[in-house]
């Protein structure tokens, strides 16, 4: 894979009102967050952000990274402006694979 000037950042929470637990759903036999990941990191390196230990430890599980947020975050768009600080410092070549985000 070449190398990027980009990175993705997938906002993921277990605390859905319309359908909660979904990053975790089954889909054909997979979580519905690895369907995600693996179809975006295969065009980009890609990062989850969550605030719930179980989705990150599903996204390492595949060999993923994860950015822990705050659970505070409101929407995917939040979750994704709190990580992108940590990533900016660390880069998309970070050999940790979740780390606690610690603000700005």
């Amino acid at each position: 894979m070449p190398p990027h000037k980009a990175w993705a950042i997938i906002p993921a929470r277990m605390g859905s009102t319309r359908l909660p637990g979904n990053p975790l759903v089954d889909i054909a036999g997979k979580p519905m967050i690895q369907h995600v990941w693996e179809r975006v990191s295969e065009v980009l390196p890609t990062f989850v952000a969550t605030d719930d230990a179980r989705i990150a430890q599903a996204i390492e599980a595949l060999g993923g990274k994860a950015v822990m947020t705050s659970s505070q975050c409101v929407n995917g768009t939040q979750r994704v402006t709190e990580a992108l600080p940590y990533l900016s410092r660390t880069g998309p070549k970070s050999t940790r694979r979740c780390a606690q985000y610690s603000g700005g």
